[in-house]
């Protein structure tokens, strides 16, 4: 069973910055996509970014699109989600997971804990 520790979050003011880790196995860290996600309260778990495993590639959707930035350190079996300019509906549990490149969908493992992050002044 993976286990997956996500850490960062925290409450910031609306257009202030966080930035969030995964550590991801060891044994795994180089293998696989891994991805973002995000769930707001009352809301579905949705995708927020994906890096390939090499950190050549990179996908997000649309609503963090140039204020977000996903990377990875395979040296250090860890995913970071540079957050930038945050908004109040920004505001959710934030998850990261592993993925199949083209299916951001889906997380493969069980998930984390995730990590609160509120955006409000």
């Amino acid at each position: 069973q993976v286990q997956l520790a996500e850490s960062g979050g925290g409450l910031v003011q609306p257009g202030g910055s966080l930035t969030l880790s995964c550590k991801v196995p060891g044994d795994v860290s180089t293998l696989f996509s891994m991805a973002w996600f995000r769930q707001a309260p009352g809301k579905e778990r949705e995708f927020c970014a994906a890096v390939a495993p090499g950190g050549q590639s990179t996908k997000y959707t649309d609503t963090v699109k140039g204020r977000f930035t996903i990377s990875r350190d395979n040296a250090k079996n860890t995913v970071y989600l540079q957050m930038n300019s945050l908004k109040p509906e920004d505001t959710a549990v934030y998850y990261c997971n592993r993925v199949n490149w083209g299916d951001f969908g889906r997380g493969l493992w069980s998930w984390g804990q995730g990590a609160q992050v509120t955006v409000s002044s």
